[in-house]
């Protein structure tokens, strides 16, 4: 199918989908719902107000991450003949005591290279969302996420947005897709990556039929594609939704309107693209042979 079609398909359906979603808000039954749940679930008295700057910090890091591995992840899915091929030093952090050392492509070592950075990011935002209890702000805690949820979602659909104050208390469809993000999307990342990297103990026969090389690839792949919807959507949403304030609530952790949010944001793009031309082999090479054999 020609992108065109795709294009014209997706505007059409998009159009269906806002069309139906405000006839739905025309219906008495639906009106009385939104107004029982305006798209905000419960959440505890003692949740924290405000974003904190280390949550700032852990955002940028967790965007600059996940662009590259997104990057190198496709390039692994759909290089033909990868520049060149790394091996690891026998019994090192790569190759772990048992494996012997297994050679891949040098764009599969820095996409590892990679993961590694995001997991140790991961898990520092982790323990610091329960130390301070940022946590309360992304797990559900009530089962009236759910028909918030629902709310939200039709008013979105709408074009008709429920009210936001990020800096205070996200709506339910915002919760759930943080916290899918976060305790369910990044573990299957990282569950799955593991299967076919070069730390998976390839002398574990039961282990191995137990979790077969396959269904790690069934999962991988979909779940990357999880990311880059929601990183899709956010954007969108960001800047649909008052740019300057989120973005000062994101790069500044201030609830102000002004510009700096901005500019810390494309200084924060700036950067990634810097890391993204840098990402090539003629740069990654020397620092791959000092972790291993680079070889053509």
């Amino acid at each position: 199918m020609k992108p065109a079609a795709i294009v014209a398909g997706l505007l059409v359906l998009a159009a269906a989908v806002v069309l139906g979603a405000r006839w739905l808000r025309t219906l008495e039954g639906v009106q009385q719902f939104i107004a029982t749940y305006d798209g905000h679930a419960s959440q505890p008295g003692s949740a924290p107000e405000g974003i904190p700057s280390w949550l700032g910090w852990q955002h940028f890091l967790n965007m600059f991450f996940i662009v590259l591995i997104i990057r190198t992840g496709l390039q692994v899915r759909t290089e033909r003949k990868p520049s060149g091929y790394w091996t690891p030093k026998k019994n090192s952090f790569f190759a772990p005591k048992g494996n012997s050392p297994k050679k891949v492509s040098l764009t599969q070592w820095l996409h590892q290279c990679l993961d590694v950075l995001w997991v140790v990011n991961g898990l520092v935002f982790v323990v610091l969302l329960f130390a301070t209890g940022q946590w309360m702000r992304i797990v559900p805690t009530h089962w009236d996420v759910i028909p918030n949820m629902l709310s939200a979602a039709v008013q979105y659909a709408s074009l008709d947005w429920p009210s936001e104050n990020g800096w205070v208390h996200y709506n339910a469809l915002q919760v759930m897709a943080y916290f899918v993000t976060v305790f369910i999307a990044a573990p299957l990342a990282v569950l799955s990556g593991m299967r076919f990297s070069t730390w998976w103990p390839e002398k574990a026969e039961r282990l191995n039929k137990a979790y077969p090389v396959e269904w790690a690839r069934a999962v991988h792949f979909p779940v990357m594609l999880y990311f880059v919807g929601f990183t899709i959507v956010h954007i969108f949403l960001v800047f649909c939704t008052g740019a300057l304030r989120n973005l000062n609530h994101m790069y500044t952790s201030r609830d102000v309107v002004d510009w700096w949010g901005l500019v810390v944001f494309l200084a924060s793009l700036a950067m990634v693209a810097a890391a993204w031309f840098l990402a090539q082999p003629l740069f990654t090479t020397p620092i791959a042979s000092r972790m291993g054999k680079v070889t053509k």
